[in-house]
């Protein structure tokens, strides 16, 4: 569905020991809108209270699409159906789930960084799952603990490419869904 190319693959063609850094890094080859959302679902299916992902790319690239499909999945999950409506205007919308909530933020309309604080997404960063585009908006205020996802367009109309990269211990839940070889990264 979906092909990946590591740092780990690239040291072992090399002839390079892996790095012993414990962080997370993949990229992803996303062939159509459907890997795309197969990828945002896979990913959603670990996501726990106060894990964050924040999203960069271009306009166009398909942050808006991802945060859509992680969510519509979360919903799923407990019979719920909703419109996932772009928070691109409102800055942010809230979905309730049985034990958390999501969020969804853009910020690309962000004037001042210290507007987080109104928009209380220093709380959700602790208690929620939240999901941030533009997330360079933030500041100081991006979480450390956060998983970074940078989509960008491909060769081909359809393609992405999803870096993905992560620090923070918490994300180990994600080697499980990325293919076998994902390893031990070093940071890219």
């Amino acid at each position: 569905m979906f092909g990946l190319a590591t740092a780990a693959a690239r040291d072992k063609s090399r002839g390079m020991a892996p790095s012993a850094n414990p962080s997370l890094a993949a990229t992803l080859r996303l062939a159509s809108p459907e890997a795309t959302e197969a990828l945002a679902e896979a990913l959603a299916d670990v996501l726990e209270p106060g894990d964050t992902i924040l999203l960069e790319g271009p306009i166009g690239a398909g942050k808006s699409h991802f945060c859509r499909a992680a969510i519509r999945h979360l919903l799923s999950r407990e019979g719920l159906v909703e419109d996932i409506p772009s928070p691109t205007f409102t800055l942010v919308q809230t979905y309730a789930l049985s034990g958390t909530e999501v969020w969804h933020a853009d910020l690309y309309r962000l004037s001042d960084p210290a507007q987080i604080i109104e928009l209380g997404l220093e709380e959700a960063f602790e208690t929620a799952i939240t999901f941030v585009e533009w997330p360079d908006r933030l500041g100081t205020a991006a979480p450390l603990n956060a998983m970074h996802v940078t989509l960008s367009t491909g060769a081909d109309e359809d393609v992405r490419i999803a870096r993905i990269h992560a620090t923070d211990p918490r994300w180990n839940k994600l080697r499980a869904l990325l293919p076998a070889d994902i390893g031990v990264m070093p940071d890219v």
